[in-house]
């Protein structure tokens, strides 16, 4: 690998991460310190990167390249747990003095990990894959834990967790700066995979009672609703049954064809059935074609 900018983070309500909420969103606190990156290179040697640069000991960003080269060790053996160890950069927050200043006292010039690349795959892994890999004794790791882990979750319960987030903030001290939003499963329309951003100074909140377990049970979506009833194997099969049988095979390309297909059938054979049985629901018909897009990929995932 040679050095890889992190992507930018867009602010939750834009066009890049529309639709971002749907489906399981992990929410993490966002940290205030100055974005780094540690990777191997070709010739196995252990690099360290700013948000925009390579780094040397001669050039260094706030001592982390120094950090990183008195750690080698601990990343090598990290790396090597991956199939292909040059194909990782791993991503984090070193965590110096910047805006905020009320981290506790011991949480200072650590390495907070929150992301890992894979340049093979071109996708970042998941949270919960690459947490086994942090599981060491010896080195002990430090990364961003989730908040909690949200299901189709609402502009009010993300707001919440603004408030919610203390995470190494000195007790009393209020909250830290804001949050960032990850689906693993989520694709913008533009077909590029993005996080988004809600920054605490940035939204205004009611105060609202505190919510329970990290992982949170939310009130069910009328559109999710209609998906869980209605949109199954069977539709799913026999739309994509006909299109095979008039394309004569299947190819990726008619993916934008399955999923427009299968939300056509459902509002054109279904919805006086909705209207009935759920008694004239309001509908957002933009969240419920999005929730469409990931019911058909969880029921026939060797398509995607």
């Amino acid at each position: 690998m040679e050095f890889r900018k992190y992507m930018h983070v867009e602010r939750y309500g834009n066009d890049e991460v529309q639709g971002i909420e749907l489906g399981n969103c992990y929410v993490f606190p966002k940290l205030d310190g100055t974005n780094a990156s540690v990777w191997m290179d070709s010739d196995g040697n252990i690099c360290s990167g700013s948000r925009n640069r390579q780094l040397s000991l001669e050039s260094d960003n706030a001592g982390f390249c120094k950090y990183v080269s008195e750690n080698e060790g601990c990343y090598r053996k990290l790396f090597s747990g991956f199939h292909d160890p040059k194909s990782i950069t791993i991503y984090g927050e070193w965590l110096v003095p910047h805006s905020l200043k009320t981290y506790r006292d011991d949480c200072w010039r650590v390495f907070y990990i929150f992301d890992i690349w894979d340049e093979l795959s071109q996708k970042y892994i998941k949270y919960d894959d690459y947490l086994l890999l942090m599981d060491d004794d010896e080195c002990s790791f430090q990364w961003v834990t989730p908040l909690c882990v949200m299901k189709n979750a609402s502009y009010e319960s993300l707001l919440q967790e603004l408030k919610n987030n203390t995470f190494l903030i000195k007790d009393g001290e209020g909250c830290g700066e804001g949050i960032v939003l990850k689906n693993y499963d989520f694709e913008n329309k533009f077909k590029r995979v993005t996080w988004a951003k809600m920054i605490t100074n940035s939204f205004k909140e009611k105060h609202h009672s505190e919510m329970g377990s990290p992982t949170k049970d939310l009130a069910k979506l009328v559109e999710q609703s209609i998906c869980d009833k209605y949109v199954n194997s069977h539709l799913v099969e026999k739309v994509y049954s006909k299109i095979v049988n008039e394309m004569e095979g299947w190819n990726s390309k008619y993916i934008p064809r399955l999923l427009q297909t299968v939300y056509y059938d459902l509002v054109r054979e279904e919805m006086w059935d909705i209207i009935k049985t759920m008694k004239n629901p309001t509908i957002n018909f933009k969240t419920l074609m999005g929730l469409v897009v990931i019911k058909v990929k969880e029921l026939m995932p060797q398509l995607f």
